[in-house]
């Protein structure tokens, strides 16, 4: 029987793993020659780009053709390439979903961090810390804004679950982790009433000031910078958000950050998180499991974790209700409830 199996194997999924690689890289070269800027104004021939772009023919033709194969762009019989919808939303530079800046930072960026990787495995753990470094804040300054167009659809879909619109008294948000201040930019869209307390690292709250600005609720922002596994959060806050923060520690450091999170909420009050969530078995999704090797790789003790595992912090440290929100997120958000008195 194994000799079967072994008859019929071939090595295309080992090939197509390993040059798989390219993607990400000729995603991003197309990012940085403007290729996407060039095609929202219609279609063009490969000599067309080049004009537009300065960009040479036989490196435009190289990496277009992949991206026409990853469906990134498309191609007709006479050599005409065009937007998909995926490129045209998040890859051009003039749109409000703009992702290229993501793109550009990872490939950049963090992707020679990971040539380590098998005496990162052999080791059990990072050879160095970005996260943990004294560097970091200049690193989530950049990323923050980077990812803030992948946190806003899902930001917006806890406003409206939540019926902030509907708010008539003050609404006290806590923002941990607040980074680009995302999730209560969304809430305080929703409402006049609402006034977020956003906690960060110092170095990267200049970032928050300024994109909150941009948002037009500046003004119902307070920007306090704490270390949000150590200090407290004081009290008197309807909702706590904590968006992909619990990923970057470990078990015993996020118990403690929700337990001053659950101290920080009023009597009914609602956490809400936001994650990369893996399946109980650790089999699924790919995006989730890629993730946590990126913490791996970038943390002394973060992880991906299981909805059973953040369930179960939620539920020592005293939340009930814990229940999940489909939205248009990496994965379902996670909320859970401080009891009435």
């Amino acid at each position: 029987m194994s000799s079967q199996v072994s008859a019929q194997a071939t090595p295309e999924r080992v090939m197509q793993t390993v040059w798989s690689l390219v993607q990400p890289l000729a995603l991003d070269a197309a990012v940085q020659n403007h290729v996407f800027d060039v095609l929202d104004a219609g279609p063009k021939t490969l000599e067309g780009v080049s004009r537009a772009t300065g960009a040479s023919i036989r490196g435009l033709a190289a990496v277009m053709n992949l991206l026409v194969a990853i469906q990134f762009l498309a191609k007709t019989a006479d050599g005409r390439y065009s937007l998909t919808p995926e490129s045209s939303a998040f890859l051009v530079s003039t749109k409000p979903a703009y992702q290229g800046g993501f793109v550009h930072q990872v490939v950049s960026g963090l992707i020679t961090d990971f040539l380590p990787l098998a005496e990162i495995v052999r080791v059990g753990k990072t050879v160095e810390s970005q996260v943990d470094s004294p560097e970091a804040a200049g690193f989530f300054e950049q990323l923050v804004g980077n990812i803030l167009p992948v946190a806003y659809p899902g930001a917006r879909a806890v406003a409206e679950a939540l019926g902030v619109s509907g708010a008539v008294q003050p609404v006290s948000v806590l923002d941990i982790g607040a980074g680009s201040g995302v999730w209560g930019i969304a809430l305080a869209q929703a409402s006049p009433h609402v006034r977020v307390t956003a906690v960060d690292l110092p170095g990267v709250l200049p970032v928050t000031r300024k994109i909150t600005q941009q948002f037009g609720v500046g003004d119902q922002f307070t920007c306090v910078g704490k270390d949000i596994f150590q200090d407290d959060f004081g009290g008197g806050y309807s909702i706590a958000t904590l968006g992909h923060i619990l990923h970057m520690a470990s078990p015993d450091k996020n118990r403690y950050l929700l337990k001053n999170i659950f101290r920080a909420l009023v009597p009914g009050g609602i956490l809400v998180i936001g994650e990369f969530i893996v399946n109980e078995d650790r089999t699924g999704p790919v995006e989730s499991l890629a993730f946590a090797v990126n913490m791996l790789v970038h943390t002394e003790h973060g992880n991906a974790y299981t909805l059973g595992e953040m369930s179960s912090w939620l539920h020592e440290v005293g939340f009930v209700n814990v229940r999940t929100l489909v939205a248009p997120a990496p994965s379902p958000l996670i909320l859970a409830d401080k009891p009435q008195l």
